[in-house]
């Protein structure tokens, strides 16, 4: 690009030890409403990451012996700064992701201030066990202490709110950490690093480099000096993540994807359930890993509920981020917008019915949008449980909708792909509601609702959806080391 190209976008560094350090080399970084480069990213490698984690190892010693009361008090502070900018991290997740600027203010941003809050909560609430054996005249107690580096890596979905389910109890714990958001999103984390020297975090607290997974992130898992990895994104990286972390015996916690089904009983409430499953499938343009994707429905409601659900999903308003009555951004890339619709189209030629959305439905979009990655929410039906669409994680607006008959069938065919993050089971009956639950190979089952969230209680999947969970007791043990002490009196 030209000189004057070049000084139009927005150019970000890495953050290194209380610094932004440039790079000597960048990426570019779409704005995928409108197909256009708007930022330069980082392209960083094995020497920013060294720096980063040099960085991050000289602030553990005083980081680690702060109280939490300490740490507490300056997450607080870091939350109440991102609050106060929340419009303008809003519209920079908006422009950088592709999501509506109604989602990123209303559930992005918000959620980032209260990870900061919820963790700066939480650390002053947990306490150690302790035993006694008057026989012995022994005492056991434990202790925890903060383990050292952690490497967080995040993806391009909910880019500040996953990126901060990480630091927050990373650091709430005395941990240092390097992040790697992901390239494709970093404005956010970016504009974050602005406001840690102000909210008192010391410099090399939380470092963030910048930078592609097989470069950056391939760095951050392979360094010696890294003992904790926590990963949020897809099953075939986490795969190489473990692979690249065995030798050095890391502790890894993978939040990974999901192929989620919702179970619709004859008797459950269509009045509630089927704006909540539209919601489900298509929320962030179905960009979340607790999307509904497989959607059950008994025989006998099937065909109503078909054409209510179609009707609803017709109703959402696809087009220009930056409008705040539309319902679906743009995809984030144009190789994903590629992929997804690839998989409405194997579906056709499998001889599924595609009831709404692409190909079937014409796309409007403002003339500003006309080269943005945008594709209108998706109902299939007809497909078979075998087809790629009803196996695989297809992470963007497209939903399959197929009938079923028994409580008993319904389970084995929900339980029958490889993932296990996240399910909702909608019926009137009390007592199927928690037999189906407790049944459902599933992290996480929504009975009624869909994502209302504890972050008290564990988040995470079985099965390939990933290893470990997060939460206030579950990031807690995850991001300290316990240690038993006896002592004889």
């Amino acid at each position: 690009p030209t000189m004057a190209h070049s000084k139009a976008l927005l150019v970000l560094e890495n953050f290194i030890g209380g610094k932004f350090v440039p790079c000597s080399s960048y990426i570019d970084s779409y704005n995928p409403s409108t197909g256009d480069v708007y930022c330069r990213v980082p392209d960083s490698g094995k020497e920013e990451v060294e720096a980063a984690v040099k960085a991050a190892k000289d602030a553990f010693p005083i980081w680690s012996s702060k109280s939490p009361l300490e740490r507490s008090q300056i997450l607080n502070k870091l939350a109440d700064l991102i609050e106060h900018d929340l419009e303008a991290f809003a519209q920079a997740e908006s422009k950088d992701q592709g999501k509506t600027i109604t989602f990123a203010r209303t559930v992005d941003i918000p959620r980032a201030v209260h990870n900061f809050r919820f963790f700066a909560s939480s650390i002053l609430h947990h306490v150690t066990e302790c035993t006694e054996m008057p026989t012995m005249g022994c005492v056991h107690y434990t202790s925890r202490a903060p383990v050292g580096v952690a490497g967080l890596i995040s993806p391009w979905n909910l880019p500040l709110y996953l990126l901060t389910w990480k630091i927050a109890p990373a650091i709430a714990c005395g941990n240092t950490v390097v992040a790697k958001p992901s390239e494709m999103t970093s404005v956010t984390a970016w504009m974050m690093c602005k406001l840690l020297e102000k909210a008192g975090v010391p410099p090399g607290v939380v470092n963030v480099v910048f930078g592609t997974g097989a470069k950056a992130g391939e760095a951050l898992v392979c360094h010696p000096d890294v003992p904790l990895i926590s990963f949020t994104g897809s099953t075939l990286t986490a795969q190489r993540i473990t692979e690249k972390s065995a030798p050095h015996c890391k502790r890894l916690s993978l939040e990974l994807g999901g192929k989620n089904p919702a179970i619709i009983f004859d008797d459950a409430d269509l009045s509630q359930c089927i704006p909540t499953t539209v919601r489900s499938s298509f929320a962030n343009q179905g960009e979340i890993c607790l999307c509904t994707s497989r959607i059950f429905v008994q025989r006998g409601i099937y065909s109503e509920f078909l054409k209510s659900f179609v009707a609803e999903a017709k109703k959402w308003k696809t087009g220009n981020p930056s409008d705040p009555t539309i319902d679906v951004g743009a995809l984030i890339s144009k190789e994903h917008l590629e992929k997804v619709r690839n998989y409405v189209k194997r579906a056709q030629a499998e001889g599924a019915r595609v009831l709404c959305g692409e190909g079937v439905d014409p796309l409007a979009l403002p003339p500003v949008n006309q080269k943005g990655y945008f594709m209108l929410p998706t109902v299939i039906a007809e497909v078979k449980d075998e087809s790629c669409c009803m196996q695989e994680e297809i992470f963007g607006p497209v939903t399959c909708v197929v009938a079923f008959d028994t409580e008993e069938e319904v389970i084995k065919r929900a339980n029958g792909v490889k993932y296990g993050l996240a399910a909702t089971v909608w019926s009137g009956n009390v007592g199927r509601v928690h037999r189906v639950a407790h049944r459902l190979q599933s992290g996480l089952v929504w009975t009624n609702c869909w994502l209302v969230r504890d972050l008290n209680l564990p988040f995470g999947g079985m099965k390939a959806s990933g290893i470990g969970r997060e939460g206030a007791k579950d990031s807690y043990e995850f991001f300290t080391e316990v240690k038993t002490i006896t002592i004889k009196h």
